[in-house]
């Protein structure tokens, strides 16, 4: 097996060809992919024709795997993959049907947030559905001096539950969370700048999805701070495209991005599924 890596643009993302996922992988080909997710941020893998579990297999190539605490979303008998679909059956959605119509970095509201996702094209529109992606490796360091040294030991909160309550209010279609769910996932803090562990750059870990305020500064001031960040970080210098090909496998890593999806026009159906890879407590810059 020869892997052919492709940069997409001139900021992040790339190809790779010459793979199945479906078929075993040695070490130095996952050594090889893993160490372009770290450059490249993400990785796509075009016409892979795999079924739940090889997908779930590959996942655990990178660490233990996430189960979403929106149970009613999990793929029948494969709680390690959440559904992303828009489409109703039975007067109900058979999945997340409202999934990051906003910037964020998935789970980001974890104490140890995810290392990356993996998500896997089963029926898409034919038009629409993309999903933009932004470095946070390129947003840090494209800030002016001052507003780096400022930030770069400060912390912030992220709580999945404010974000679930916003979209219930928008949307019928989202569930709200049982008291275990809610317990599942209690506001968490971590750093506004992470280090990789993988490389030691630095970036920015904040995103209008999840992180609600900064801690230790006046609400106004919070505000202000985070809105100024939340603009820089989606300039669309830092953004790549991504428009979907039929059975694309796209990785992101989320310690270092962020993703958007564009949605599609009404009536078009569009299911995907997706797994998470754990990751570690972040590392904030000042330490």
């Amino acid at each position: 097996m020869t892997l052919t890596i492709r940069p997409l643009s001139d900021v992040l993302g790339a190809e790779i060809t010459g793979i199945d996922l479906g078929q075993p992988l040695d070490d130095a080909g996952f050594a090889e992919i893993r160490s372009a997710l770290e450059d490249r941020q993400v990785l796509v893998f075009r016409d892979q024709r795999i079924t739940p579990d090889q997908h779930i297999e590959f996942s655990r190539r990178f660490g233990p795997l996430e189960i979403h605490v929106q149970h009613h979303f999990h793929l029948g008998g494969h709680p390690e993959i959440l559904i992303v679909s828009n489409v109703i059956e039975d007067g109900k959605p058979i999945g997340l049907a409202d999934a990051g119509r906003y910037w964020h970095s998935d789970l980001s509201y974890l104490r140890e947030p995810s290392l990356g996702s993996l998500l896997h094209a089963q029926e898409l529109p034919a038009e629409g559905g993309d999903t933009l992606f932004t470095t946070m490796f390129g947003a840090y360091d494209a800030l002016p001096e001052d507003l780096r040294r400022r930030i770069d030991g400060l912390e912030a909160v992220h709580d999945y539950g404010a974000r679930n309550r916003k979209q219930q209010a928008a949307s019928a279609l989202r569930p709200g969370l049982t008291a275990e769910q809610a317990n599942r996932v209690p506001p968490v803090v971590h750093p506004i700048v992470r280090v990789h562990p993988a490389n030691g750059r630095k970036a920015l870990f904040v995103n209008e999805g999840f992180t609600t305020h900064i801690v230790g500064l006046p609400e106004d001031e919070s505000a202000a701070l985070l809105a100024t960040l939340f603009r820089h970080s989606v300039e669309d210098r830092f953004i790549h495209r991504h428009q979907w090909r039929p059975h694309d496998l796209v990785m992101w890593d989320n310690r270092s991005t962020q993703h958007l999806a564009t949605g599609c026009p009404p009536g078009l159906r569009r299911t995907l599924y997706r797994t998470t890879v754990r990751g570690d407590v972040p590392v904030g810059a000042a330490a």
